[in-house]
């Protein structure tokens, strides 16, 4: 029975032709752990939290369908918690799911995982936390990403090749740590490229359709527009396809447009949207991975706000230990094309 229960904890010291005939008999028996016994003999829960704001759902979606299959493979469950950013109630909130569900970790997605609030409360329970593309100012803490400022900087020399000239950018919500970045990086496009940038190409969103058909509406009323708009998300690239198609506008004959995410919704709209392919649900299986394989050890770091003696230190895995840069892809699709000459 050691022997069984070794293999079914994935733990070492087990021949590779005994973990195999004990991965056959749990096959054939369909056998299934009890989650709840595991728990109370090894002091876990083999649950894990993952915390979102829903500034854009398919961003959501990506993370979660990545974390929950992980989290399956691996014999945990995902909790899903959505918080308000900013709201007065966030640390009753953290408190009271800790103190119910006793998960082993937390997984912040974005702008949540730069909430010094957020942050501050789960350092006080001593929660292991991964952070999913956080800020570059943030905590001692694990963290997954990808490089925002070259994949908008490869987007945007792309539209360039092309033929633009005058490239529209519509940036996300100022608050979000990607928001910056790839603002940069399109800059940075046009520097390379020897292209002077245009103030009035650049306009605020938020990642919300509406913020993109809004943005267009507001490039496209310029004297001499854009023939091409990049927007810093799928959502609101959308919207800006609809915008341009309400004005008569052909894209991308008339109007080329590109995203950033690659969402389920990019290849199902018309024409198929080209866009940047954000591992999402790769970084939430590495970050899922980082939770599960972490130190017991608490990191020594001063979050914001958060004083010596009152919960200041953060606990998780050292930011060197575990910061992988997931890689990105530019996805060619039917909304770009060169422009009318």
């Amino acid at each position: 029975m050691k022997t069984v229960s070794r293999v079914l904890n994935d733990e070492p010291n087990v021949q590779p032709q005994m973990r195999e005939r004990v991965m056959a008999a749990v096959a054939e028996l369909n056998y299934r752990p009890n989650v709840y016994a595991r728990s109370l003999a090894r002091s876990r829960s083999y649950l894990l939290g993952l915390l979102y704001y829903a500034s854009s759902a398919a961003f959501v979606a990506g993370v979660q369908r990545g974390a929950t299959g992980r989290c399956r493979e691996l014999g945990y469950h995902l909790v899903v918690e959505s918080l308000e950013d900013g709201a007065v109630d966030v640390e009753p909130q953290l408190n009271h799911m800790i103190s119910a569900l006793r998960p082993d970790g937390m997984i912040l997605a974005p702008p949540v995982c730069d909430n010094p609030q957020v942050l501050r409360t789960l350092a006080a329970a001593h929660m292991p936390c991964v952070l999913i593309s956080p800020g570059s100012a943030g905590p001692a803490l694990a963290r997954v990403s990808m490089d925002d400022f070259r994949a908008a900087q490869e987007m945007t020399s792309y539209l360039i090749g092309l033929g633009h000239r005058r490239i529209g950018f519509i940036s996300g919500d100022p608050a979000q740590a990607a928001t910056p970045r790839r603002l940069a990086g399109y800059r940075a496009a046009l520097s390379v490229h020897g292209l002077t940038e245009d103030p009035t190409l650049v306009v605020e969103g938020d990642f919300r359709f509406r913020s993109g058909l809004e943005g267009c509406d507001r490039l496209l009323a310029l004297p001499v527009p854009p023939t091409a708009i990049f927007a810093s998300n799928d959502d609101m690239a959308m919207g800006a396809v609809v915008a341009a198609q309400r004005r008569g506008l052909s894209v991308p004959a008339d109007l080329s447009v590109a995203g950033f995410d690659d969402s389920q919704w990019a290849s199902l709209v018309w024409p198929q949207l080209t866009t940047v392919r954000q591992p999402l649900a790769e970084m939430a299986v590495a970050a899922v991975d980082l939770l599960v394989s972490r130190t017991s050890k608490p990191v020594p770091a001063a979050l914001p706000g958060a004083g010596a003696g009152a919960g200041g230190e953060a606990t998780g895995l050292p930011v060197d230990a575990a910061e992988p840069v997931l890689p990105h892809a530019l996805v060619q699709r039917g909304s770009t094309a060169p422009p009318r000459r």
